[in-house]
């Protein structure tokens, strides 16, 4: 069964407030394969799918099965001078706990099992009552976790840290990659197929329809300028109270005009990850021990023992996502919370797209966290080769999750806003 886009079954317009630059536009009829985008900052705000019921509900379902075989078989083996290891998925995970690694142990099992796992059974438990034209009990909560979890799954990101780890040790022992690395890369990439198939505005809509605009709606303009949000779940235009609050009368979700505290909030969360970037660095991430000798390493020692190993591409990689990315996050959020308020129009586009590429690049900093998990699971010879995590494996798994944190505090709207003082020469300004 495949329904009627929204557009198609009511001739209604259908409103949406930008989440980026709270510009407010109507929604054109869209055909499968199409998607609307903000006019003002280009922001995508809806992409239409082709049977997205069916669509994305398979692909969750191969997902799943690929889980089931990751986590069932051997992940990857290692040998070396007749004494050899063999880990499964989970391992990766549950080795840290026996080093006081806990935090990091739950960090790794929730990002790469747990929270996807929860996402797939999400979209078929939403699809299947969909498609039985009948919606299963809690479907409107269940909804609304889905954009909450999205941030969260580093499956991929897993996939990254695996190859980088088996280079460091492919000259050291001998390698062999097991069932559950294929299916494991098979559902890394099927979930990201079930991500970028959810259609979430056709979603919302067959859910609970579609109530009409507020009175008096005013396409062309910013909407906190006429009292209203758009909700960043469902997309629903609603009208704000005296106080600037309200909840989504669609999916519950609570909306403001701007995110509270959201400077505030977003400093915060920066200067500790400032705070726990320098432990992450100093000390050691990661300790290697061969013939009963102990060799430290940090980041940077990683990165300059993959370069003498000649393995320039891996050291590149690593180089990029723990130095690069993690810096670069900070000196960008910095600086947009220094800008925010002294933003206009025609910057606010650049800052904007600077924001994107901050919230979209920061989860791949965990490479290097996935790589110390792997190693410590595989390399466990005793005194001939084994590798145990360091403190600073902590320390930077908070950094990373510290800045994808401040950028989802941080409202890019207020790059938007225009100065009381410019607003009003630009009114006074205006023809009548």
């Amino acid at each position: 069964m495949d329904r009627s886009p929204p557009e198609i079954r009511t001739t209604r317009r259908r409103l949406r407030a930008c989440h980026e630059c709270d510009w407010l536009v109507a929604l054109p009829p869209l055909h499968p394969g199409e998607q609307a985008e903000c006019p003002r900052c280009g922001h995508t705000l809806v992409s239409r799918h082709h049977r997205p019921a069916q669509r994305s509900m398979a692909l969750a379902l191969g997902a799943l099965i690929a889980l089931a075989l990751a986590v069932s078989f051997p992940f990857v083996s290692f040998s070396v001078s007749g004494i050899g290891n063999r880990i499964e998925l989970t391992q990766t995970a549950t080795s840290l706990i026996d080093f006081d690694q806990s935090l990091v142990a739950i960090t790794v099992l929730l990002t790469i099992a747990v929270l996807p796992a929860v996402y797939l059974v999400a979209v078929v438990w939403l699809q299947f009552g969909l498609l039985r034209q009948a919606p299963l009990p809690a479907s409107r909560s269940i909804a609304r976790s889905l954009s909450h979890l999205h941030p969260w799954m580093m499956a991929d990101v897993f996939i990254v840290g695996a190859l980088v780890s088996l280079i460091k040790i492919a000259g050291m022992a001998e390698i062999e990659l097991g069932i559950s690395f294929w299916a494991f890369c098979a559902f890394a990439l099927l979930l990201l197929f079930t991500t970028q198939s959810l259609d979430a505005d056709w979603l919302w809509f067959s859910l609970a329809g579609e109530p009409l605009a507020p009175p008096g709606t005013r396409t062309g303009e910013p909407a906190s300028r006429q009292g209203l949000a758009g909700c960043a779940t469902c997309g629903l235009v609603n009208r704000l109270d005296d106080h600037g609050h309200c909840r989504c009368r669609r999916c519950g979700e609570n909306l403001h005009a701007r995110l509270p505290h959201s400077l505030q909030r977003t400093w915060a969360l920066l200067a500790a990850a400032a705070v726990m970037y320098l432990p992450a660095n100093l000390y050691p991430i990661m300790t290697t021990t061969s013939l009963g000798r102990a060799t430290p390493s940090t980041i940077i020692g990683g990165v300059v023992e993959l370069i003498q190993m000649g393995s320039w591409p891996v050291a590149i990689v690593i180089f990029v996502a723990s130095v690069i990315v993690p810096v670069g996050k900070l000196v960008a959020l910095s600086w947009l919370c220094l800008m925010a308020k002294r933003s206009d129009e025609l910057k606010a586009a650049t800052r904007t797209r600077l924001y994107r590429l901050t919230e979209f690049i920061g989860r791949w900093s965990m490479v290097d966290v996935f790589v110390v998990a792997m190693l410590v699971a595989l390399i466990r010879a005793g005194a001939l080769l084994s590798i145990t995590p360091g403190p600073a494996a902590l320390a930077f798994a908070s950094v990373v999750v510290s800045t994808m944190l401040a950028a989802m505090t941080f409202d890019p709207r207020l790059l938007w806003d225009t100065p009381p003082a410019e607003a009003t020469r630009t009114a006074q300004g205006r023809p009548r």
